[in-house]
Parts: structure tokens; C-alpha cells; sequence
């Protein structure tokens, strides 16, 4: 027998209001948190106006809203299933001869959807708000000097020089991460008002402690008509090689759609690009990671009233559901340290998930 189509519609229905309801009592309560928390940064500032924290705070909203899908999956789900038994809705239901595969159709189905949606729509508006957020933060909160930009064309690098207003911006063509040498280095010197002074063109260059030192390099000055050779040119700097691996964007800063060229990008200029990669395959496992938890909800909130121990049985669903995010930080931990595959540390968690949600509905409904 198949499900009806306004069967279909009922649960599908009820599910995505559960959902909605969930994520804006989940979006509710980070938002205030996060507000606060901006808040008290912002106390110690005294050109922070209460309006720009609020507007950070929104800002930043989708992309805690993005780690709290699964739970929100989770949670709905079992809310549902919940609701339906407790109606006895779903007892007629099977009493009408349709199996749990084909009442848990259209709630699978909606959390793939919903899974797919976040991939192709929310993630990329939520990275382009939290690069704004991460630059207002930088600006008003944080005081940054130092920016970096990886193009196709190689590293672009600006630097505050700390007794003036004067900028050197750097670029390097490639690089070596395991000695921190950059190669084809040039080197731009502007005064005030962006008037620029001088041009420095190098083969190698080094990051020292305090200290960039350019090698070979081809010293000029604004209207000087020869240029200079130099041996070794010295650039006092704050910036070190921690500051600068934490200088590039984030993975959740860039957009699902703008990814795979990013990551192409690093890698031809040197640098690693494992965690984006991991961000990138994570991401397209997410339809899957939200279906597993629908069945994962149906595995511990689909038991008859009459029977006892169903809070201890959702009690384990929500612990099961931290388990699995833990996990999931854990084993996207090991794959960015090169412990073990990307494939395996972006999808393991939703196809572990999906799999046991599966074995445990065929031991409840077949077994």
C-alpha cells in the first residue's frame, strides 16, 4: 500500500513546523548569548554604539545557526514522533497496514531537502554574513593590523607600520610552508594619503621573529631613475607565522559555491588546504547526516504509550545526538592533523549515523 499524498502533506507539514519552531527557539536563545557576550567586549571600547552590536550579533546568527541544524533535525523529529504517538495517530496509521518506512518518507525526504537547501542557499548567505561580522569585529573589536588575501596570483599581504599611518603591502608568488620562504617577492611601501615611496622586488624572503628578511632583492625609490641591489633588506614586522596561518579566511567565511576554487588556489601556492577540504566534503554530507538523524529520532520516539521507559529512550536520543557532534569535531580534528582520510573524517559521522538509525528501525519494525 502506498502513503496517500495528504497523509504525505500532513507529516511533512507538521514536521516542518516543529522544525521552524525549533530553530527559533534555538536562534532565540545564541542570540542573546552571543549579544552579551559582544557586549562585554564592546564595554571595554568607547566608539561601540549598541545598535553595531546588535547588527554583529545578527550577523553571526546564521553561522552558529549552521552547527545547530543537526540538533534542530534532531530535536523536531523526535518532537514529531512524539506528538503523533501521543495522538495515536501513527497507531492507525500502522493499523491501516502502512510500515514505518513509509510514514518516515516524508520526514526523510524534507530533512534531505532541508539538508540540501542549507548546502546550496543558507551556507553561502551565512559566510558572506559572518565575513562581515569577522570584519567589523576586526575593525571596532579586535584592532587587526595585519590582512591577508590568497589569490590565483599568490599571497597579497598589507602591513600598518606602527609609528606612522604607513602601509607596505607584500605579495608572494609561492610558498614554502615547511621553511616559511616566499618566493618572487615584491614588496610595495606607501606613505600617507597612500603616496607611494618605494618597491622592493626579491627572490626569496623570510619571516623571522619581528623581522622580514628579503634576499637578493631589487631596491626603488619614487623617482629614482636606477635601481638599487641589495643583498639582504630587513623589514621590522609583528606579524608571525602563527598570526599568518590565522590571518586567512576560515572555512565557514567562504561560500559553499566558492570553495573548490579556494582550496584549488592554496594548494598551488603551497599551502595546506586539508581543512577546507574537510569543511567542503562535510558540507556535502550534510543531507545525509540530517536524514540519519530523523531516522536516529524514529529509533528512540517511535514506541507505544503503553510501553515504559520512553523519557530514558529520548533522554539517550539527545545524548546520542551530542555524541555524534562531538564525534564529528573529533573526527574532522584527526583528518585536519592528516591522521586519517578527508573522506573518512567529513563523512564517517553521517554515514556511522545513517547506518545505525537504519539497523535499529529494521530490529524495531523486523525484528
Amino acid at each position: 500500500m502506498k502513503l496517500s499524498l495528504t497523509l504525505n502533506r500532513y507529516l511533512a507539514r507538521n514536521y516542518i513546523f516543529n522544525m521552524l519552531f525549533m530553530l527559533f527557539v534555538l536562534f532565540g536563545i545564541i542570540y542573546l548569548f552571543d549579544t552579551v557576550e559582544l557586549l562585554r567586549r564592546a564595554g571595554k571600547k568607547s566608539d561601540v554604539p549598541l545598535s553595531l552590536v546588535l547588527k554583529m550579533g545578527l550577523l553571526k546568527l546564521p553561522e552558529v545557526g549552521q552547527m545547530l541544524f543537526p540538533f534542530a533535525i534532531l530535536f523536531s523529529a523526535m518532537f514529531t514522533f512524539w506528538q503523533l504517538t501521543k495522538r495515536h495517530e501513527l497507531v492507525v496509521v500502522r493499523s491501516a497496514g502502512f510500515s514505518v518506512w513509509q510514514f518516515l518518507a516524508p520526514i526523510v525526504g524534507v530533512a534531505l531537502m532541508i539538508g540540501v537547501l542549507n548546502v546550496t542557499v543558507i551556507n553561502p548567505v551565512g559566510a558572506m554574513f559572518l565575513a562581515k561580522f569577522e570584519t567589523l569585529e576586526n575593525k571596532y573589536l579586535s584592532n587587526k593590523k595585519n590582512y591577508v588575501t590568497l589569490l590565483k596570483e599568490g599571497l597579497w599581504l598589507r602591513q600598518i607600520q606602527e609609528e606612522s599611518d604607513a602601509q607596505v603591502i607584500l605579495h608572494a608568488a609561492h610558498i614554502n610552508l615547511e621553511a616559511w620562504e616566499f618566493y618572487d617577492v615584491m614588496v610595495l611601501f606607501f606613505e600617507e594619503e597612500d603616496l607611494f615611496v618605494r618597491r622592493i622586488d626579491a627572490k626569496k624572503a623570510k619571516l623571522e621573529d619581528g623581522m622580514w628578511l628579503f634576499e637578493e632583492a631589487t631596491s626603488n625609490y619614487a623617482g629614482q631613475r636606477q635601481a638599487e641591489t641589495l643583498p639582504l633588506v630587513a623589514l621590522p614586522t609583528e606579524l608571525t607565522m602563527e598570526k599568518l596561518e590565522e590571518s586567512f579566511a576560515s572555512p565557514e567565511t567562504l561560500s559553499f559555491w566558492k570553495l573548490p576554487g579556494f582550496i584549488k588556489t592554496m594548494e598551488t601556492t603551497g599551502f595546506d588546504a586539508t581543512s577546507m577540504k574537510i569543511h567542503f566534503q562535510a558540507l556535502l554530507a550534510q543531507p545525509l547526516l540530517f536524514a540519519a538523524m530523523v531516522l536516529l529520532a524514529a529509533a528512540v520516539s517511535l514506541r507505544p504509550p503503553r510501553l515504559s521507559g520512553t523519557m530514558g529512550l529520548i533522554s539517550i536520543g539527545v545524548m546520542i545526538g551530542f555524541i555524534v557532534f562531538f564525534m564529528s569535531s573529533f573526527l574532522q580534528a584527526l583528518g585536519a592533523s592528516h591522521q586519517i582520510p578527508v573522506f573518512l573524517a567529513a563523512w564517517s559521522p553521517a554515514l556511522i549515523t545513517f547506518l545505525l538509525g537504519i539497523a535499529v528501525m529494521l530490529n524495531l519494525e523486523d525484528g
